[in-house]
């Protein structure tokens, strides 16, 4: 199974981070040249899915899925069933090695299966499968959005490609939110605990590139601005929350927040 690392030509710093990550765990890796915003000003002028029509993607967050869809291609023309990709900023778990060497622990029916976490609550079906290592996958039922590692099938990686042929969309949509056909009628795991997660939430030494441009962009649509909700509104939103956790309960489906296994081997 291929380890595909995005890595911008102008940041030898995360590539140096990145490569230390890979050489600690014992697992080579190919590098991908990501797409840079900076070299590419009129990637907003392309067409972006009906989605954002309110909240437009930012340069970074088009040039972030074109990079993506660089790894995407090489997963879908290659003979392995499987291929990983990464961002240049993740921290791994002392045990990745053990998992990445190989794929024959992943579910026979998995798609996508999600190597990360983003530390923010989500949903996942109660029943497990033991992958090994002290590793489980579990279905995935709600977002949980991040791209900074995850493990796609050649077919999914094909699917994802002719999705984005015509329009753009933010890579972790894409993936690993459910409003979209291509996440929302795959088979999509969880890892936990989580085999790595982005450097900002475990040492906070390299900053998302992405954050500024995709906070500004929330604020200009007017998203961030809360509005006062009639009664009627706020009865509506809670009812449904209320049925919405009684179907998930008896479907067996629980919300957690997804740990991250150490990157410190135990002592």
């Amino acid at each position: 199974m291929k380890c595909l690392v995005i890595n911008l030509d102008r940041s030898p710093d995360r590539l140096a981070h990145i490569t230390a990550e890979f050489a600690r765990i014992g697992i080579t890796f190919e590098r991908i040249a990501g797409t840079d915003a900076r070299e590419y000003p009129d990637l907003v002028l392309q067409p972006q899915h009906p989605m954002y029509a309110v909240r437009r993607l930012s340069p970074s967050e088009i040039a972030c899925l074109h990079s993506h869809r660089s790894c995407w291609s090489i997963i879908a023309r290659d003979d392995a069933p499987y291929g990983a990709v990464f961002e240049d900023d993740i921290v791994f778990s002392a045990k990745a090695g053990a998992l990445l060497a190989g794929s024959s622990w992943i579910p026979a029916d998995a798609d996508v299966i999600k190597l990360e976490t983003f530390f923010s609550k989500t949903m996942i079906q109660r029943k497990r499968t033991a992958v090994g290592h002290g590793f489980s996958a579990f279905r995935l039922r709600r977002s949980h959005m991040g791209t900074g590692g995850y493990i796609l099938s050649r077919q999914m990686a094909r699917d994802l490609l002719e999705a984005t042929a015509k329009a753009n969309a933010a890579a972790d949509d894409l993936v690993f939110n459910p409003a979209f056909p291509t996440s929302g009628e795959k088979t999509i795991y969880q890892l936990v605990p989580a085999l790595c997660a982005q450097d900002q939430f475990v040492g906070d030494r390299l900053p998302s590139l992405i954050y500024d441009e995709r906070e500004a962009e929330w604020v200009a649509s007017g998203l961030t601005v809360k509005r006062r909700k009639p009664l009627s509104e706020k009865v509506r939103v809670e009812t449904r929350r209320v049925a919405e956790w009684i179907i998930d309960h008896c479907r067996l489906r629980r919300y957690t927040v997804v740990p991250l296994d150490p990157p410190e081997a135990e002592k």
